[in-house]
């Protein structure tokens, strides 16, 4: 069976292969490797190259390595916006993210990774002036994603549906479909009512998804796995997805059908990728 985790991160001074092991040895069959932040490169190179290559080099060890289907995203961290301008002052921290999704979005266009993230804004209070640009550049990722006919994952605060429909709205703005709206770590927002069409990745808590599954079946699943060995398993631990999609199958929650459709279906047609035995 087919187990896809839509949103994880790795780290080399984290678990990095190990943690892929016990994705796998749950059950787990593909993954999205999302960028991890790494301002620290971003600040020293005015560049998000170097991460994102990093990024693409540590997924083809894990094939190499482990036999595991991955798929990469990368993008300009939304946090990243406050540091820079810090260091640099507001038009270059600007000028710098922009490029990072132009950077991207070259890496999308030649098939070495499969969208735009987590790109969006900071995910806690900021001054008017850092949440107004945050919002230009996330519509000008969301831009460069139709370009290249990818999608965009969202990183911003709590979800709710007036956001769902605020980002649509965005995307709509630039000619880009809702369904190729992911928003990361999303509660159980189900419904077309909820979500305005974007694809909801539901963090994978047994609350959040038997609720999701109440509602039905178009969402992804996530860990949001953070690989760093000071907060050991956060968010969730990698085995998580596999491990709870087992056990609500057993405990008849979700059907194999269900499965199926999470797993298969909605990444295939969120992402335009084949996922295969």
């Amino acid at each position: 069976m087919i187990c896809f985790d839509n949103h994880l991160h790795l780290r080399r001074d984290g678990r990095f292969l190990d943690a892929v092991r016990e994705f796998q040895n749950a059950g787990g069959t593909h993954f999205i490797l999302c960028q991890y932040p790494m301002p620290e490169i971003v600040l020293k190179e005015k560049s998000y190259q170097s991460c994102y290559q990093e990024t693409i080099h540590m997924a083809e060890e894990i094939r190499a390595a482990v036999g595991i289907g991955v798929f990469v995203v990368v993008g300009p961290y939304p946090v990243d916006l406050l540091p820079l301008q810090e260091r640099f002052g507001r038009e270059t921290a600007l000028a710098i993210m922009k490029k990072g999704m132009d950077e991207a979005a070259v890496l999308c266009n030649e098939q070495k990774c499969i969208a735009l993230g987590e790109i969006g804004r900071p995910h806690f209070p900021v001054n008017q002036q850092i949440f107004q640009d945050s919002n230009d550049i996330l519509i000008y990722g969301m831009q460069k994603a139709k370009d290249v006919g990818v999608p965009v994952v969202l990183h911003t605060e709590t979800t709710t549906p007036t956001q769902c429909k605020e980002f649509v709205e965005m995307g709509r703005k630039v000619g880009l479909n809702p369904e190729r709206i992911v928003k990361h770590f999303a509660p159980p927002l189900i419904t077309p009512d909820e979500n305005f069409g974007l694809m909801p990745s539901v963090l994978a808590t047994r609350r959040n998804i038997v609720e999701a599954l109440q509602k039905g079946t178009r969402f992804l699943m996530e860990t949001d796995y953070i690989d760093d060995l000071r907060r050991p398993g956060a968010v969730l631990a990698p085995k998580s997805v596999p491990k709870l999609t087992k056990r609500l199958i057993e405990e008849n929650l979700m059907s194999e059908q269900h499965a199926h459709r999470i797993h298969v279906e909605n990444p295939q047609d969120t992402y335009h990728i084949d996922l295969e035995e």
